[in-house]
Formats: structure tokens, C-alpha cells, sequence
């Protein structure tokens, strides 16, 4: 995979996804990037910018795995560490950010503008994966890159043979669509846009995977759906190596609301439940006043009035189990904290987390850390921050 030649670019344009920086954001951005760069006229070259700090790439070992299929590694990646440090982007990307266009699966919470530039997408759809709709918008374009170069062989734009070429993106298309849908068989995030994206890329790839065996210029990489899932779950999933800290920034975003007075929440999405965590993560295991100093540090180091933590794993009976750990590490963030148990505890199926005590504190003190279990479970941090930043412009107003 290559851009287009630098003769045929007059301008350039930047692809960025979220700063959760998860597989499904970089890889999105890396897909769009690529696939309007190729999109005739050629006269515009698209930069797919990762919104992470390069370090953060080591804390995503499935990214390699997606990669390198298509003979790419992290260290190809321009990151935010790339950037000139005077007139570059902010690693948050907050209301006040310029939007030229926009493909997004959450819901529009009206910060991308109505009316855009002439051939700009503005593509909000709630779905499992952005990667889906980029893959619907771009769908043209991805079939426009393959032409005739002789009898017998087609290239695309960049001279990869077309097969090759459709491998390639294809295992970076499918990958975050697969880990955020569990192979398409959550039911509570799969959609029919989902379902439709994934059959015509993997139609695309067995039909090259045939065309490729064929020729002994190809190196594709064979697809198997439950191979590939597999593998990237174990990548996603693992804490070897991870500190606390690694764990807490891993895949997080930060939120502020309350105009004048703003206060400010992060969420940290794990994959593995609270007990996993504190006990295969950090220096010193199963050791949870090493884990909680690490979080309040985390707090500390973000400029959070609530810090907090979502898990989901697999349970043995089937189906995920979640959990949600919410700390107000000072007096307004226990507010919070209390205006979010009264509106939406009840929503969300909060159930007191058992085992050993996690709770501290409370409302009406300088700090309160409560842990549920949460028996909502088709509610994810796409569900949960919007609930967060609500109780939080009420105890702003106060």
C-alpha cells in the first residue's frame, strides 16, 4: 500500500479518528486516507494522522497483527508525536476543532456542521464499526482502484496486483469490525450495515485469495474469519508487560462540560474484568492500593474531577459481563457521582460489586469511589459517558 504520487498532489488533507486511538479509529483513518487518495482526480493526498502519542502504539500489539498483512508497521504510522510542536493539532479534539468532514458510528451529538464542502462526507450512523460505513462510503472508490495493465493482469493505482491489493485492505477493513462485533454474533451491536460490509469484503478477499494462488508474484496473506478474530481478541486482551498506567491509557477518552466551571471525565475501556486486571497488570499483583494510587495518579495527570473504568470479558455461561468503577476524586466529582447513581443506577442495572470492599467515601465529601457490577450490559462507554457528562452539567449548574 502506497499513496499517489507526489506529482499528481496539489493539496493535502488530514484522516483522524478519535483519541481513544482504538483499532477501529486508526484503522478507519488509515482506510479513508487511502481509499480518497485513490479516488480520481488524484490531485488531493489524504494523511491518516494516528491520535496517539507514538509510545502508545507498543500498548496495541493487535495493530501489528493488522498491519502486517498489508506489509506495514506501526513505525510507518504518523502519530501526534510527528507533529510540529507550534500550530498542531491538540491530541483532544473538543467543540471548538475545525470539522471538514466527518464518518462516525456514535451518535450525532451536533458537533460536526450541517452544511459542509462540496463532496465532503458527513456520514453518522450508529453501527458496530466505523470501519463499516467507511468501507459503505468508499465502496466505489475501492472498486475504481483495479484496471487493466495488460492481458491476464490488473494492478491498482500504487502498481500492487489487484488481488493483492484487495487482501491487503481488506484485513484492514475487517479486523475492527470483527473485534467490535465479536465475529458479527453480538447482537447488540451488529447491524445490517455490518453484516453487508463484511460479506463483500470477504467475498473480495476469497475471490483474490483464488486469484492470487495462481500467481507467484502475490504475497496476500490467507483470511479466516475465526483465525483472524482469535487472533486479534488474544492480542486486544492481553496485560503482559502492562503497568497500571498502561491499562488505564490503553483506550480512553476525556470529556468536559459546564461552560465557566467545567469539570472533566475519563473513561478507560478494559477488556478484562477489575480482578484480572489488578492482578496480572502493574509491578506488584493483586495489589489494589497499587492499583488505586495509579488511578487517582492517572486523575492527577488528565485533570479529572471523575475518573473512570469499564470492563467487559466473557462469562463462562455465555454472552460478556461488565463492570463499571466511577471515582469523584474531589468534592464536585462526588457530586457527580451521586447526580449519575439517582438518574440512570437504575437504567444501567448497577448492583454493588462483590467481593473485597472497593467503595470509598461518598456524596457530600471530598471524594467518592463506588464499583457496581452492571447488569445493563448492551450499555457500553458509548452509552455510559453521555450519562456522565449529563450529571455533570447538572452539579455544574449548581
Amino acid at each position: 500500500m502506497s499513496a499517489a504520487g507526489a506529482s499528481r498532489v496539489t493539496r493535502s488533507s488530514l484522516k483522524i479518528g478519535n483519541e481513544s486511538a482504538d483499532l477501529d479509529s486508526l484503522c478507519s483513518a488509515l482506510l479513508l486516507a487511502y481509499l480518497r487518495t485513490h479516488t480520481p482526480p488524484h490531485h488531493t493526498l489524504h494523511i491518516p494522522l494516528s491520535n496517539l502519542p507514538r509510545p502508545d502504539l507498543a500498548l496495541r500489539p493487535e495493530l501489528t497483527a493488522v498491519l502486517a498483512p498489508a506489509g506495514l508497521r506501526p513505525d510507518d504510522l504518523i502519530t501526534l508525536s510527528d507533529l510540529p510542536p507550534r500550530g498542531a493539532l491538540e491530541p483532544r479534539q473538543d467543540k471548538g476543532a475545525v470539522v471538514v468532514g466527518c464518518i462516525d458510528h456514535h451518535d450525532d451529538e451536533g458537533f460536526v456542521p450541517r452544511e459542509l464542502e462540496p463532496g465532503q462526507p458527513r456520514v453518522i450512523e450508529r453501527c458496530g464499526s466505523c470501519a463499516s460505513l467507511v468501507v459503505e462510503h468508499c465502496r466505489e472508490a475501492w472498486d475504481a482502484l483495479a484496471h487493466a495493465d495488460g492481458p491476464g493482469l490488473t494492478t491498482c493505482d500504487d502498481g500492487t496486483p489487484a488481488a493483492e491489493c484487495d487482501v491487503h485492505l481488506g484485513h484492514l477493513a475487517l479486523a475492527p469490525i470483527l473485534v467490535d462485533t465479536a465475529a458479527l454474533m453480538a447482537d447488540d451491536k451488529t447491524t445490517e450495515v455490518d453484516v453487508k460490509v463484511v460479506e463483500w469484503l470477504e467475498g473480495r478477499m476469497l475471490a483474490s485469495q483464488a486469484s492470487s494462488a495462481t500467481s507467484a508474484s502475490t504475497t496476500a496473506t490467507a483470511y479466516d474469519r475465526a483465525m483472524f478474530y482469535s487472533t486479534l481478541t488474544r492480542l486486544k486482551t492481553s496485560l503482559q508487560g502492562l503497568s497500571y498506567r498502561d491499562v488505564l491509557r490503553k483506550d480512553y477518552k476525556r470529556w468536559s462540560e459546564g461552560g465557566d466551571a467545567p469539570l472533566a471525565v475519563g473513561i478507560s475501556s478494559v477488556p478484562r474484568s477489575l480482578t484480572d486486571t489488578i492482578r496480572e497488570a502493574g509491578d506488584n499483583k493483586e495489589d489494589r492500593p497499587s492499583f488505586f494510587a495509579a488511578l487517582r495518579a492517572w486523575a492527577e495527570e488528565q485533570q479529572l474531577d471523575v475518573a473512570a473504568v469499564m470492563t467487559v470479558f466473557p462469562v463462562e455461561s455465555g454472552g460478556i459481563a461488565r463492570e463499571l468503577l466511577i471515582w469523584g476524586v474531589n468534592g464536585r466529582g462526588a457530586g457527580v457521582v451521586g447526580e449519575f447513581v439517582r438518574r440512570f443506577g437504575g437504567k444501567l442495572g448497577l448492583e454493588k460489586w462483590d467481593g473485597e470492599e472497593m467503595d470509598e467515601g461518598g456524596e457530600g465529601q471530598e471524594e467518592w469511589r463506588v464499583c457496581w457490577r452492571q447488569g445493563e450490559v448492551r450499555c457500553s462507554r458509548k452509552q455510559v459517558a453521555p450519562m456522565l457528562r449529563e450529571a455533570m452539567k447538572v452539579v455544574a449548574r449548581l
